[in-house]
């Protein structure tokens, strides 16, 4: 008799690799699933994908206003540099 231990690790680290969240693949180790759970599974997923996209959207919306925040204050100490310099430039002038 031949040892099929060598072939079932050899089948899970397949799974593990192709399939590392352990999901369940239907037809290879498993029975086919019925269409009602099918269309059950594809709801739930859907529902997370809409969830991840309004993640996504507050994410890009978050990065923009941070964006504009930093555009802004680096606008105000560019302009309070210039200001500083030429306020030192009409001092010295004065005092000449």
């Amino acid at each position: 008799m031949a040892d099929d231990s060598g072939a079932k690790d050899w089948f899970e680290q397949f799974q593990n690799l192709w399939n590392p969240m352990n999901f369940p693949i239907p037809g290879v180790a498993q029975p086919t699933m019925d269409p009602d759970e099918i269309e059950k599974k594809i709801a739930e997923l859907r529902a997370v994908e809409s969830w991840l996209k309004t993640n996504l959207g507050f994410l890009e919306m978050t990065i923009n206003t941070m964006e504009m925040q930093k555009s802004a204050l680096e606008t105000l100490r560019d302009s309070a540099k210039a200001s500083g310099a030429s306020t030192k430039k009409q001092g010295n002038k004065k005092s000449t």
